[in-house]
C-alpha cells in the first residue's frame, strides 16, 4: 500500500512540473469537466451458448448519484450533490425468452470494497475458474471453463461491482462520504437496480437479491429499501456466508467484553475446521454432521451458561468447560484456559495447527499456510485468499477483455481498501437516526418479511467458514424480529466448504440445485 502510495506521490509531482511549464490557459479551460461528462453509460454486447442456452452477454455501467440528488434541480443548476458513481455491471439474457417471462437475478460480493469477481467466475456465470479444493492454486495459465452450475438455466443474471470496485468508479465532492457506508451504499444499489429494470425492461420480472458476506447485510437494507422506498416487491432473497448482527463477529471479539455470543456461535465451526484437520483428540467421529449437532447442544447450553456466568464461574466447572473445548477443538487446555474460554477467530487460526507452524484459513478452514510470524497471537493472513485470488482476478481480466470486449484500458480493481472511509452507522427502519454502535441489519429484513409476506429467504453457508460462521446466521435468522408464521419463509442449506461454498465443485453443484429449486418455487411465473 505504501508502495501505491510513492508512485502516486511521485506521478502527482511530475504532473504538477510538467502543468507548470505550459501556457496560461483560460478559467473555461482549466475548469475540469464535470463528472456526468466522465461518468457516461456504457455497453458492450456480445453473444455466447451454454449447453442449449444461447444468451447475450451485456457488460457495461449505469450512472448513479447519492441520496438528495435531483434530476430538477440538476437541469436548474441549482444546489445539487456532485458526487457521482457509475457502477459496472456483466448481464446475461437467454435469447428468445420475453422478458417478463425470466426470473433477473442481482448478484454482488461483499467486503465492503469487494467486486463480484468472485460470484462471477467461480460461482454462477457461464465461464469459471478452475482452483485447487483446499490448496494453493499454481500459477497461470489458468484454465476456465464451461460453468455446468450457471443458473443462467432458471434465470438471467446481473453482476455488479459496487461503486469504486472492479471498473465501478466515484468522483465528485465528498465521494467517499456519499457512496462509503451501510446506507449510503444500498442507496446507491436501490439507484442501480431501478435503472436497470428501466432499461431492460424488466420490471414485471420476477426479481431476485443474491448477495454474499457483506453483501448480506446489504440486502437486508436493500430489500426494505427497494420495497418501502421503491414500492418493488422482490420474490426472493438468498444470504451466503450471511452476518446481519455485527455484535456476532468472532474476529476481535475480545475487544466487545462482556458480549459473549460470538464464541458460542463460532464453536461449531472451530469443531467442524479441527475435525476436517484430524485435531480431534481420541478416536475422530466419522461423520461430521452429527458431531456437529452434539457441539451445537453443547455451545448454546453448557458453553453459554458458562460464558454468562463471568467470573462467578466455579473452578470446577471451569476445568470441565476448558477441557471439553478442548475435546471440540483440539487446542491445548492451558490455552484455554489463558484464554479465559473465550478463542476469538485470529487466534484459532493461528493456534490450532501451530505444531505444524501452519495458519488456517479464515474465509475457508480446509486451506492451510506456513505461518508468517510464529510468535503472533493471531493469524497474519488467509491462506485460502492467498491460494485463489490470482486465479480469479487474472480469469476475469482476461475474460472480460477478450470474451466481452469491455476496457481494454481500464484497470480492474478486485478490492479496495475502504474500511477508514466506511461508515458503519446504520438508520434502522423507524428510527430518526442512526445507531451509534455496531451496524445490525436484523430490523431492516424483518420489516422487508412483513411488509411482504410472500418474501422467500434462502440462507446458504458453509461449515468451514470462520469468517462469518454458520452456526451466526442459523442464530441470527432465529432471532429475527418476525411471527412464528413467517419462519417459515426461510430455509437453509449448508456445505462441506469454506466462506465461498462454490472453491469446492460439489459444494458448488449443490448451491446450484438448491438455487434454482427456490427460484422454481418462487418465480410465480404462470408457465412453470
Amino acid at each position: 500500500m505504501r508502495h501505491a502510495l510513492l508512485i502516486a506521490t511521485a506521478l502527482a509531482f511530475t504532473l504538477s512540473t510538467a502543468r507548470a511549464d505550459e501556457p496560461k490557459k483560460s478559467e473555461k479551460e482549466k475548469t475540469p469537466p464535470p463528472a456526468e461528462d466522465i461518468f457516461k453509460p456504457e455497453e458492450v454486447t456480445t453473444a455466447g451458448s451454454l449447453d442449449s442456452v444461447d444468451y447475450q452477454a451485456t457488460a457495461g455501467n449505469l450512472v448513479v448519484h447519492p441520496k438528495g440528488w435531483d434530476d430538477v434541480k440538476d437541469k436548474e443548476n441549482k444546489d445539487n450533490p456532485t458526487a457521482v458513481a457509475s457502477m459496472f455491471y456483466v448481464g446475461y439474457f437467454k435469447k428468445g425468452a420475453a422478458a417478463t417471462a425470466r426470473p433477473i437475478t442481482f448478484f454482488y460480493n461483499g467486503g465492503p470494497g469487494s467486486s463480484t469477481v468472485w460470484l462471477h467466475m467461480g460461482a454462477f456465470g457461464p465461464k469459471r475458474v478452475v482452483t485447487a479444493d483446499d490448496t494453493h492454486t499454481p500459477a497461470a495459465p489458468y484454465k476456465v471453463i464451461d460453468n455446468q452450475s450457471s443458473l443462467l438455466d432458471v434465470s438471467d443474471l446481473v453482476f455488479i461491482d459496487a461503486p469504486g470496485t472492479g471498473f465501478s468508479r466515484i468522483a465528485g465532492k465528498e465521494k467517499e462520504k456519499n457512496f462509503y457506508g451501510v446506507d449510503a451504499d444500498a442507496y446507491a444499489f436501490s439507484q442501480f437496480i431501478q435503472q436497470f429494470l428501466s432499461k431492460y425492461g424488466r420490471w414485471n420480472s420476477p426479481k431476485y437479491l443474491f448477495g454474499e458476506s457483506y453483501g448480506t447485510p446489504r440486502s437486508a437494507v436493500l430489500i426494505n429499501m427497494l420495497q418501502s422506498d421503491a414500492a418493488v416487491d422482490f420474490n426472493g432473497v438468498i444470504l451466503l456466508s450471511q452476518i446481519l448482527n455485527f455484535n456476532l463477529n468472532a474476529d476481535g471479539a475480545e475487544s466487545n467484553p462482556a458480549v459473549d455470543v460470538p464464541y458460542v456461535v463460532a464453536l461449531p465451526t472451530y469443531a467442524a475446521t479441527a475435525w476436517y484437520h484430524k485435531k480431534i483428540p481420541g478416536e475422530r467421529p466419522a461423520d461430521l454432521l452429527p458431531f456437529l449437532k452434539e457441539v451445537e447442544h453443547f455451545a448454546m447450553n453448557d458453553y453459554a451458561l458458562a460464558l454468562n456466568a463471568g467470573a462467578a464461574l466455579d473452578p470446577t466447572q471451569r476445568n470441565a468447560i476448558a477441557e471439553k473445548l478442548h475435546r471440540y477443538t483440539g487446542l491445548p487446555v492451558l490455552y484455554i484456559l489463558k484464554a479465559n474460554l473465550r478463542i476469538a477467530g485470529g487466534e484459532f487460526e493461528k493456534n490450532l495447527q501451530d505444531d505444524a507452524n501452519l495458519t488456517t484459513g479464515r474465509l475457508d478452514s480446509r486451506f492451510s499456510g506456513p505461518t508468517i510470524d510464529p510468535l503472533s497471537k493471531e493469524a497474519d493472513y488467509d491462506p485460502q485468499s492467498s491460494a485463489i485470488s490470482s486465479a480469479y482476478v487474472s480469469a476475469f481480466n482476461d475474460y472480460v477483455r477478450k470474451v466481452l470486449n469491455y476496457s481494454q484500458n481500464k484497470q480492474f480493481k478486485p478490492e479496495i481498501d475502504v474500511f477508514k472511509s466506511w461508515d458503519f452507522k446504520h438508520q434502522q427502519p423507524g428510527e430518526s437516526s442512526a445507531f451509534p454502535g455496531a451496524t445490525n441489519v436484523l430490523p431492516d429484513l424483518a420489516v422487508a418479511m412483513k411488509t411482504n409476506p410472500n418474501l422467500k429467504v434462502l440462507v446458504l453457508g458453509g461449515y468451514f467458514d470462520v469468517a462469518t460462521p454458520y452456526y451466526e446466521g442459523i442464530y441470527e435468522m432465529q432471532h429475527l424480529p418476525i411471527p412464528p408464521s413467517l419462519q417459515a419463509n426461510i430455509s437453509y442449506h449448508y456445505y462441506q466448504s469454506g466462506h465461498m461454498v462454490y472453491a469446492n465443485e460439489e459444494a458448488l453443484r449443490l448451491v446450484h440445485q438448491h438455487t434454482a429449486e427456490f427460484i422454481r418455487a418462487t418465480d410465480n411465473l404462470a408457465t412453470k
